[in-house]
């Protein structure tokens, strides 16, 4: 497992994943590419290939009807299901054998996991999510209780976050991997069986007592040098423009 060079094999790496869970019999299944000004639709449209290999049929929803049609037309009305999550009062028909949820936010967190009750054992693929987004408006305590509890039911197949010099990557069957930047080359410095708190994240990347600002601080004024995930996670937002 390597960190990828491109959103596309990004894409690519998190389809794989997705598959191999599904076969392995997981149902709520999370994909998270954190790069900033990712733009969605061009992901989902590229994501949709995970279905084909599984012969399975599938229906697409959005966080909103105006979202879903924008996706009809951008992909030209294709045959498969395309709905708001808002807009559905039934949204798993019997016919239905997988969903894929793409963006959803913590104010459609109750439709998300309304779809996950009824879809019993089919495979929910909820693709860049925002679920946990502790900045939303008028979630409420209550509202935070349920997206807490939801998120505690998914299996995050695929993760991707860039950082200066450094990247958390969890590629499904693998664990949590953390990499680092070091002389112009990506090292695999651990895996963990779970996701990293900000706190695990630093000690591992900085030491156990020195924060990125002491780091910072004690190499002087001089402008540090940008890592090589830095400049993929520019490569990334180019490319998803």
């Amino acid at each position: 497992m390597t960190i990828p060079s491109s959103l596309e094999a990004a894409t690519e790496q998190a389809i794989a994943a997705t598959q191999a869970a599904i076969r392995d019999g997981y149902g709520r299944l999370q994909v998270e590419m954190a790069i900033a000004e990712l733009k969605q639709q061009p992901i989902a449209e590229q994501f949709l290939s995970v279905f084909e290999p599984l012969s399975l049929k599938f229906k697409v929803f959005f966080p909103d009807a105006g979202a879903a049609a924008l996706a009809k037309r951008d992909w030209q009305n294709p045959d498969f299901s395309i709905r708001g999550l808002t807009e559905a009062r039934e949204p798993a028909a019997p016919e239905d054998e997988a969903f894929l949820v793409v963006n959803p936010s913590s104010v459609e967190v109750s439709q998300v996991e309304q779809l996950c009750e009824v879809a019993l054992d089919r495979p929910v693929i909820i693709l860049n999510p925002k679920l946990e987004d502790v900045s939303t408006i008028g979630i409420g305590y209550a509202g935070r209780q349920l997206r807490d509890r939801f998120l505690s039911t998914l299996e995050t197949c695929y993760y991707l976050r860039p950082m200066e010099g450094a990247a958390v990557l969890r590629c499904y069957p693998q664990p949590w991997q953390i990499w680092k930047e070091q002389d112009g080359q990506y090292e695999l410095l651990t895996e963990l069986p779970q996701r990293p708190s900000g706190e695990a994240l630093e000690r591992i990347l900085y030491g156990s007592d020195e924060t990125q600002s002491d780091k910072d601080a004690s190499e002087g004024s001089s402008k540090p040098r940008r890592g090589l995930l830095s400049e993929l996670q520019q490569l990334f937002r180019a490319l998803s423009q």
